[in-house]
C-alpha cells in the first residue's frame, strides 16, 4: 500500500486508479473526464425526452441533433454534398488562379487554406481588434513529432498516407490518383512543419505578438495578393497586421508558389474530404476517425448516439450551456462560489502586500490588477445573435454544417470593425474547464465544473472544497500573475506595469519553476519545463492561496485539503496520449502537477509528518515560492 508521505496522487487515488478503466472510445479518464461523461449522460437523456424548447434556437438544436444522429438518411445522401466544395478545388487550373479565389474560400466554403487570417484582440489595444497571421496546420501534433528520431514519425505519417487512401477511394478515386493525393499532402505538410511555430513558442502568447505595418506585409509577400484578400475579407486595408508565426512569414514565398501549386491543391482537397468524413455516412465517419485514434491510443470510434451529441452541442455550445446552466445551476451554488473567489482574491491582495521580494511600486500594480479582476460564474446573460442564423434545413448534415460555418466566417471577420465585447464567454456552461482571459482581465467559471470532486455543498467539508474548487479559482486568478498574464495591465493590454529590477527577480523565480519540472519522466518520455511554467505557476499560486482561505475556517483539515488536491488530478491514460500531450500540452501531466505543487508548501510536510527519506520528501531550500 502506497502511502501518502510517498507518492500523494498513488495513495489517495489508490482505489480509483485500481479500479478504474479508460473507455474505449477515449485516450484517458480524469476527474475532469468523469464530469463530462456525467453531464454527456445528463443532456443525452433530456434530449431524447424533451419535445419542446421554451428558446427558439434549441429548437433548431434539436432538429439539428436529429439530422446528425440520422444514419440512414446520411448514407444515402453519400458523398454528394461534399461535391460542390470539391468542385471548388478541381476548377482551379493554375496558382494564379488559386490565388484569386483565396478571399472567397475564406469567407464562403468549408475549403481550406494554407495560412490563417484571423480576428483577434489586440495584445496592446484590448478595446479594439486586430487582424493576425498564422501558419497552417500540421498532420501530426506538433514540430517535435516531425524530428528524424522521433520514434513514431514514420509510423504515424504511413499510417495518414494509407488511411487517406482509403478515404478517397470511398470518394470514387482510382488507387493510383488517390495515392498522389495522399504523397502529395504529406510533402506539402513536411514543408509547413519547418516553418511553424513549436507548442513551446505558442506557450509564450506575448512574444506571438508581432505588429507589422501592412504595407510591409503586403510587399514582403510577393506570391499571393494580401492586399486584396484582406480588403475582401474586413472591408479596407488595417494600418497592421499582427504576424504571430514570424518564420512562416519570412518564408512565405518559399511555402507558397507556383512550384507548389500541385502539393497545395491536393493538400487542400485532401483536408477538405477527410474534414467531411465526420458529417457523411457512419462507414467514413469511423475511417475518418482512424488517424486521430492512432495518434491518441483510442481503440474505438464514439458510438453513433455519442457521435451526434458531439455534432450537435458542439455547433450549438452557447445554447446548449445556457440550458444546462439554466436548468442545473443554483443560485446558492454561485453565490458560494462568488465567495470563495472574493475570499481568494483578498487573500492574494494580502500576500502581495506581505511580498518581500517585490518593490512598492509594483505591489500597488499588482493589487490595483486584482481590485480591477471581473469574475463571470455560471453562464453567460445572453446568447451571441450569431446562434439566430442556424435554422436547420431538410438538406444534407454536410450542407448546413457548411452554411454554418459561411455565417460564422462573415461574423468573425466582420468583428474587425466593431469593438471588443468584454462580456463574451469563450466557453459554454456545460464545459468541464475554467480560464483566465488576459485581455480583458477575467476570470470564468462555467456551471459545469461547478460538481464533486471540485465542488458540493452538501457532500465535501469546506476544507474539502477549497482543496478541489478553491484551488482551481486561485489557480486562475494567479494566470493573471503566470510568466504571460504578468505582461498584461488591469485593462487587458499588454503593457509591462513592473520595475526592471522586479522583473528580474520575477523571471528568476520563473527559472526555478522550469527547473523543478523540467526533465521529470512520465509514460515513457519527459517534461518540457520551459513548455509548462505557465500552468505551473498558477498551480503553485492557486494551491497557496487556497490553502491560505482554508486555514481561516473555524474547522480547517489540511489532511481533506491535500487529499482532495490529490484527487482532482487523478488521471489515466494511453501512453500515445501521455507522450503527445509531453510534446504539446502546456499542462503538466496531472501525476505531477498533484505532487510536485504540494511538496513546495511547508505546511504539506507537517500535515503527514514528511521526513528526510520519504517519496515525497522535498529539501526546504529546493521548494518553490512564488506567489
Amino acid at each position: 500500500m502506497v502511502r501518502i508521505q510517498d507518492d500523494l496522487f498513488e495513495a489517495v487515488n489508490a482505489e480509483w486508479l485500481a479500479e478504474t478503466e479508460i473507455p474505449s472510445d477515449r485516450p484517458r479518464i480524469a476527474a475532469f473526464d468523469e464530469l463530462v461523461i456525467n453531464n454527456e449522460k445528463t443532456l443525452m437523456h433530456d434530449f431524447a425526452t424533451i419535445h419542446e424548447f421554451d428558446e427558439p434556437v434549441m429548437t433548431e438544436f434539436a432538429k439539428f441533433y436529429k439530422k446528425a444522429g440520422d444514419f440512414i438518411e446520411r448514407f444515402e445522401f453519400g458523398t454528394e454534398p461534399v461535391q460542390p466544395e470539391l468542385d471548388k478545388i478541381l476548377g482551379i487550373s493554375d496558382f494564379d488562379e488559386l490565388t484569386g479565389k483565396f478571399s472567397d474560400l475564406i469567407l464562403n466554403s468549408q475549403v481550406p487554406v494554407p495560412f490563417g487570417l484571423s480576428v483577434d484582440t489586440d495584445m496592446k489595444d484590448a478595446v479594439h481588434y486586430a487582424l493576425t497571421f498564422s501558419g497552417a496546420g500540421l498532420i501530426l501534433p506538433d514540430t517535435t513529432y516531425y524530428a528524424a528520431e522521433h520514434p513514431r514519425k514514420a509510423e504515424l505519417l504511413d499510417f495518414y498516407a494509407s488511411n487517406t487512401v482509403a478515404i478517397l477511394r470511398e470518394f470514387g478515386y482510382s488507387a493510383e490518383d488517390a495515392q498522389q493525393q495522399a504523397e502529395n499532402t504529406v510533402k506539402f505538410d513536411a514543408i509547413l512543419a519547418q516553418y511553424v511555430n513549436t507548442s513551446e513558442e505558442w506557450a509564450k502568447y506575448a512574444e506571438l505578438y508581432n505588429p507589422i505595418a501592412i504595407s510591409d506585409f503586403t510587399s514582403h509577400i510577393k506570391s499571393v495578393p494580401f492586399a486584396k484578400i484582406i480588403d475582401s475579407l474586413i472591408g479596407k486595408l488595417p494600418e497592421k497586421i499582427v504576424v504571430y508565426e514570424k518564420r512562416f512569414y519570412e518564408n512565405f514565398d518559399q511555402i507558397v508558389n507556383a512550384d507548389n501549386f500541385e502539393l497545395i491543391k491536393s493538400w487542400m482537397l485532401v483536408k477538405l474530404l477527410r474534414g467531411s468524413t465526420q458529417y457523411l455516412s457512419d462507414d467514413l465517419r469511423i475511417l475518418g476517425s482512424e488517424f486521430s485514434r492512432k495518434l491518441s491510443g483510442t481503440s474505438e470510434a464514439r458510438s453513433q448516439e455519442k457521435h451526434a451529441f458531439d455534432l450537435a452541442t458542439g455547433q450549438y455550445s452557447q445554447a446548449v450551456g445556457l440550458y444546462y446552466g439554466h436548468k442545473y445551476f443554483g443560485e446558492a451554488a454561485k453565490a458560494d462560489v462568488k465567495h470563495m473567489t472574493s475570499e481568494m482574491i483578498k487573500v492574494y491582495q494580502e500576500r502581495l502586500d506581505k511580498n518581500t521580494w517585490l518593490s512598492r511600486v509594483t505591489i500597488d500594480k499588482a493589487i490595483k490588477k486584482l481590485d480591477a479582476m471581473t469574475v463571470f460564474i455560471g453562464f453567460p446573460d445572453q446568447l451571441p445573435e450569431i446562434y439566430q442564423q442556424f435554422t436547420v434545413s431538410h438538406d444534407s448534415l454536410y450542407t448546413n454544417i457548411t452554411r454554418f460555418d459561411v455565417a460564422r466566417s462573415h461574423r468573425h471577420y466582420a468583428k474587425f470593425n466593431e469593438d471588443v465585447d468584454k462580456t463574451e464567454w469563450h466557453m459554454p456552461a456545460h464545459m468541464v474547464n475554467a480560464y483566465f482571459s488576459p485581455d480583458s482581465n477575467t476570470i470564468v467559471f462555467p456551471a459545469a465544473i461547478l460538481q464533486k470532486p471540485f465542488y458540493s455543498a452538501t457532500e465535501q467539508t469546506p476544507s474539502q472544497n477549497y482543496g478541489g474548487i478553491g484551488a482551481v479559482i486561485a489557480h486562475e486568478i494567479s494566470h493573471a500573475f503566470d510568466n504571460n498574464g504578468a505582461l498584461f495591465d488591469e485593462f487587458g493590454n499588454m503593457n509591462n506595469w513592473w520595475t526592471d529590477e522586479d522583473f528580474k527577480a520575477f523571471e528568476a523565480k520563473q527559472e526555478l519553476m522550469i527547473a523543478e519540472f523540467d526533465g521529470l519522466e512520465i509514460a515513457g518520455g519527459k517534461v518540457n519545463g520551459q513548455l509548462v511554467v505557465s500552468e505551473n505557476i498558477a498551480d503553485a499560486g492557486g494551491l497557496t492561496a487556497a490553502m491560505t482561505v482554508a486555514l481561516r475556517e473555524s474547522d480547517t483539515d489540511l489532511k481533506a485539503f491535500f487529499t482532495q488536491w490529490g484527487e482532482i488530478w487523478r488521471l489515466k491514460a494511453s501512453e500515445e496520449y501521455q507522450q503527445m500531450l509531453l510534446s504539446m500540452d502546456v499542462h503538466a501531466p496531472g501525476k505531477l502537477r498533484a505532487n510536485v505543487q504540494a511538496s513546495n508548501l511547508d505546511e504539506f510536510f507537517a500535515t503527514f509528518d514528511i521526513q528526510k527519506g520519504d517519496g515525497m520528501w522535498r529539501e526546504p531550500s529546493d521548494r518553490v515560492k512564488i506567489w
